[in-house]
Protein backbone atom coordinates (compact mmCIF):
# COMPACT_ATOMS: atom_id res chain seq x y z
CA UNK A 1 0.00 0.00 0.00
CA UNK A 2 0.97 3.34 -0.94
CA UNK A 3 0.25 6.89 -0.50
CA UNK A 4 1.25 9.76 -2.31
CA UNK A 5 0.33 13.14 -0.86
CA UNK A 6 1.39 16.47 -2.60
CA UNK A 7 0.18 19.71 -2.80
CA UNK A 8 1.14 21.83 0.02
CA UNK A 9 3.18 24.54 0.56
CA UNK A 10 3.50 28.37 1.99
CA UNK A 11 0.12 30.44 1.33
CA UNK A 12 -1.22 33.97 3.58
CA UNK A 13 -4.07 33.79 5.18
CA UNK A 14 -7.38 33.57 3.91
CA UNK A 15 -5.91 32.02 0.76
CA UNK A 16 -6.82 28.42 -0.22
CA UNK A 17 -4.58 25.33 -1.22
CA UNK A 18 -5.92 21.49 -2.35
CA UNK A 19 -3.90 18.47 -1.45
CA UNK A 20 -3.96 15.33 -3.63
CA UNK A 21 -3.34 11.99 -2.09
CA UNK A 22 -3.25 9.09 -4.81
CA UNK A 23 -3.52 5.45 -3.32
CA UNK A 24 -2.20 2.36 -4.91
CA UNK A 25 -2.25 -1.38 -3.32
CA UNK A 26 -5.46 -0.91 -2.09
CA UNK A 27 -9.26 -0.83 -3.74
CA UNK A 28 -9.38 2.55 -3.39
CA UNK A 29 -13.55 2.85 -4.24
CA UNK A 30 -14.75 0.47 -1.22
CA UNK A 31 -11.63 2.51 1.01
CA UNK A 32 -12.43 4.92 3.95
CA UNK A 33 -9.72 7.66 3.39
CA UNK A 34 -9.12 10.36 5.87
CA UNK A 35 -6.97 13.52 6.02
CA UNK A 36 -4.86 14.21 9.46
CA UNK A 37 -2.64 16.68 10.50
CA UNK A 38 0.02 17.39 12.77
CA UNK A 39 1.14 20.63 14.06
CA UNK A 40 4.68 21.36 15.63
CA UNK A 41 4.46 19.78 19.69
CA UNK A 42 0.52 18.47 19.13
CA UNK A 43 -0.94 15.06 18.29
CA UNK A 44 -2.02 14.04 14.75
CA UNK A 45 -5.36 14.67 14.23
CA UNK A 46 -8.38 13.63 12.00
CA UNK A 47 -9.20 16.73 9.63
CA UNK A 48 -11.57 15.02 7.20
CA UNK A 49 -13.17 11.65 6.86
CA UNK A 50 -14.91 10.00 3.21
CA UNK A 51 -16.06 6.82 2.96
CA UNK A 52 -16.93 4.85 -0.11
CA UNK A 53 -20.46 6.23 -0.73
CA UNK A 54 -19.10 9.86 -0.70
CA UNK A 55 -20.56 10.63 2.68
CA UNK A 56 -17.68 13.08 4.66
CA UNK A 57 -17.17 13.98 8.29
CA UNK A 58 -14.54 17.17 9.11
CA UNK A 59 -13.98 18.35 12.34
CA UNK A 60 -15.28 21.45 13.56
CA UNK A 61 -12.14 24.02 12.96
CA UNK A 62 -12.49 22.98 9.41
CA UNK A 63 -15.97 22.21 8.66
CA UNK A 64 -17.19 25.13 6.38
CA UNK A 65 -13.66 26.16 5.32
CA UNK A 66 -12.34 22.63 3.90
CA UNK A 67 -14.01 19.89 1.31
CA UNK A 68 -12.70 16.56 1.08
CA UNK A 69 -13.19 14.64 -1.93
CA UNK A 70 -12.33 11.52 -4.13
CA UNK A 71 -11.70 10.48 -7.62
CA UNK A 72 -12.00 6.39 -7.36
CA UNK A 73 -11.40 6.46 -11.35
CA UNK A 74 -7.88 8.45 -10.47
CA UNK A 75 -7.84 6.42 -6.91
CA UNK A 76 -7.01 9.78 -5.89
CA UNK A 77 -8.49 11.47 -2.51
CA UNK A 78 -8.05 15.72 -2.21
CA UNK A 79 -8.62 18.01 0.09
CA UNK A 80 -9.63 22.13 -1.12
CA UNK A 81 -8.59 23.78 1.74
CA UNK A 82 -10.11 27.89 1.40
CA UNK A 83 -9.76 30.69 4.07
CA UNK A 84 -6.24 29.43 5.66
CA UNK A 85 -6.30 31.03 8.88
CA UNK A 86 -2.54 30.41 10.39
CA UNK A 87 -3.72 27.77 12.92
CA UNK A 88 -3.87 25.56 9.80
CA UNK A 89 -0.10 25.31 9.62
CA UNK A 90 1.02 21.67 10.13
CA UNK A 91 1.98 18.45 8.10
CA UNK A 92 -0.97 17.27 6.16
CA UNK A 93 -0.91 12.80 6.22
CA UNK A 94 -3.68 11.19 4.25
CA UNK A 95 -4.68 7.89 5.68
CA UNK A 96 -6.21 4.74 5.00
CA UNK A 97 -7.31 1.86 7.42
CA UNK A 98 -6.87 -1.41 5.21
CA UNK A 99 -6.66 -5.33 5.79
CA UNK A 100 -6.94 -4.55 9.71
CA UNK A 101 -3.32 -1.98 9.40
CA UNK A 102 -3.04 1.76 9.17
CA UNK A 103 -1.43 3.93 6.50
CA UNK A 104 -0.23 7.14 6.15
CA UNK A 105 1.47 8.71 3.50
CA UNK A 106 4.49 10.71 3.68
CA UNK A 107 2.98 14.18 4.66
CA UNK A 108 3.17 17.22 3.06
CA UNK A 109 3.27 20.63 4.86
CA UNK A 110 0.67 23.35 4.73
CA UNK A 111 2.02 26.83 6.14
CA UNK A 112 -0.32 29.72 6.10
CA UNK A 113 1.42 32.92 7.55
CA UNK A 114 1.72 36.60 5.81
Amino acid sequence: VQLQASGGGLVQPGGSLRLSCKASGIAFKIATMAWYRQAPGKQRDVVATIISSGATNYTDSVRGRFTISRDNSRNTMYLQMNSLKPEDTAVYYCHVFWKTRNFWGRGTQVTVSS
